[in-house]
């Protein structure tokens, strides 16, 4: 542990005076910073009145250009799986005070040091294990995706649903509880990758990760034509989503890392029994237990017997470290 010793003898002195032209600027950074302050106290007020944070859905800008200037990228590789680009999550955090940040999530999750701020932040800007063991299956099932409707429900970063979206989903709808997860990185992720190209290139594919600076490009419309973005809890979600006409069905939703509140379940389980298509499968990666949280599979499966609404399949173990594992839900067939 490094200390800091501080002998400087504090001397008053009356603040130098500023003219208007210097006076003028010091102001409105003050009143830009405060108008800031209030944005990210609304959020948290809205919160503590109804216990639920609104859903909204994002919307792409036309000029997308700009989401992607001076990004340093990461690329995930593995197997047949085509490339996947992702922003680098040091970088994200490290130019947090460049970035639109009306939750106020970068600057706490650097404060505090924490992946989690509960009711804040949800863990969306980093990349879990569990997200990996979930990618590895699928690349080792040969799971297809080519005219299918996906849900990426807790996205993050959004590399399953990208994966599905490179592999010729019909649409794929992007989840997570922050606005900001949603509009600093999922967004940009499915953006990097939506250039046809992609899956022609040749990484490096004995690297599960190799950084590089990538030069931006307007990505084609058309793959961004697909995707639809929604921040919010899943109390609020669920009825946004439904009010699109049609209400949407997916045939695949991808969930990874979100067991760990057991007051979380109820919600959770809802969005699966409205929002599943009748043949359609849940993919859940989770760790086995959640220390300090108190959720974990063992809990997750009791409630969902208790509910006797969907089957749930074990496909992978992950015995490295906390075991992790990858499960299957499936609707129940009813006389």
């Amino acid at each position: 542990m490094a200390f800091s010793f501080n002998f400087d003898v504090e001397v008053e002195t009356a603040p130098p005076l500023l003219s208007a032209a210097e006076e003028k600027p010091k102001l409105e950074k003050e009143v830009l910073q405060e108008d800031e302050n209030n944005e990210a106290g609304k959020h948290q007020d809205s919160r503590m009145e109804t216990g639920v944070k609104k859903a909204k859905e994002h919307i792409p800008p036309q000029d997308c250009e700009h989401l992607l200037e001076n990004t340093v990228t990461e690329t995930f590789s593995l197997g047949t799986l085509p490339p996947i680009h992702y922003l680098n999550e040091s970088v994200l955090e490290q130019t947090a005070s460049e970035r639109a940040d009306r939750e106020m999530i970068l600057s706490q999750n650097i404060g505090s040091h924490s992946d989690l701020i509960s009711g804040v932040y949800e863990g969306g800007l980093h990349i879990w294990e569990c997200t990996i063991d979930l990618l590895e299956h699928l690349e080792s099932a040969g799971e297809t995706f080519s005219g299918k409707r996906v849900l990426d429900l807790g996205c993050g970063a959004g590399l399953l649903g990208i994966l599905a979206l490179k592999r010729g989903a019909k649409e794929v709808h992007f989840q997570d509880y922050n606005s900001t997860v949603i509009e600093e990185l999922t967004l940009p992720n499915v953006m990097l990758n939506c250039d046809d190209d992609d899956d022609d290139e040749e990484g490096d594919s004995d690297s599960a990760a190799s950084k590089k600076k990538k030069s931006p490009e307007l990505p084609p419309q058309a793959g961004l034509a697909k995707c639809r973005f929604f921040s919010g809890d899943w109390t609020s979600f669920l009825p946004l989503v439904l009010s699109s006409e049609p209400p949407p069905q997916y045939d695949l939703i991808f969930t990874s890392e979100t067991i760990y509140n057991t007051a979380y379940y109820p919600s959770l389980h809802e969005v699966f029994l409205q929002l599943l298509a009748p043949a359609g499968l849940v993919y859940l990666a989770t760790k086995a237990h959640y220390f300090g949280v108190g959720g974990g599979l063992h809990l997750f499966e009791s409630f969902v017997e208790q509910k006797d609404v969907f089957n749930i399949k074990s496909l992978k173990e992950v015995e490295e470290g906390l075991k992790r594992h990858v499960v299957a839900l499936s609707f129940k067939k009813r006389d």
